[in-house]
C-alpha cells in the first residue's frame, strides 16, 4: 500500500538558490505519513489523547535532484518495516513527471506521554496491528 500526498512548494520552504531547503522534506514526511495513517482510517490524534505518542527515534534521507519553488511535488509514503514494536515509514518526493527527487525513511515507537516507556502498538491499539499488518501484505 502506498499513498501518494501533494506537496504545495511554498517560498519559505527555499533557499537562496529557489530550492527546498533540506531539513522540510522531514515536515513532508510527516504529512505523508499522517494521510498515510489517515488513510487506513486512523488518526494520531486519537492515540496521543489516550496519553500515547510516537517520536521519530531514526531518520534517513538522500537527495537525487532538487525540488524548486513553484514546483508540483508529491510525497509517496508506505510501510517500510513493522514488527509490532516498531514502525518504519519509506518516502519519496517525486516531481510531476514521477522523478525520484527525494527518498527516506522514519523509525518509530510508541511510547506513554508521561514517561517515554515503549508500549505495544500490537497490544494497545489491535486494530492499527491489524490494519498494518495488511498494508504490509500480511496475512
Amino acid at each position: 500500500m502506498k499513498v501518494r500526498t501533494p506537496i504545495q512548494v511554498r517560498y519559505q520552504e527555499t533557499d537562496q538558490m529557489g530550492v527546498v531547503y533540506h531539513a522540510n522534506y522531514l515536515v513532508w514526511f510527516e504529512i505523508g505519513r499522517t494521510a498515510f495513517i489517515e488513510e487506513l482510517g486512523f488518526r494520531y490524534f486519537d492515540m496521543e489523547e489516550k496519553g500515547i505518542v510516537s517520536p521519530v527515534v531514526d531518520a534517513h534521507m538522500y537527495f537525487k535532484q532538487p525540488i524548486r519553488y513553484g514546483q508540483p511535488a508529491n510525497v509517496e509514503t508506505w510501510l517500510e518495516a513493522y514488527d509490532g514494536l516498531r514502525t518504519t515509514y519509506g518516502y519519496n518526493v517525486v516531481d510531476e513527471e514521477g522523478n525520484i527527487a527525494v527518498t527516506g525513511s522514519t523509525k518509530h515507537v510508541i511510547v506513554k506521554k508521561d514517561n517515554f516507556r515503549p508500549v505495544s502498538l500490537r497490544k494497545t491499539f489491535p486494530e492499527w496491528h491489524l490494519a498494518y499488518q495488511k498494508a504490509m501484505g500480511d496475512k
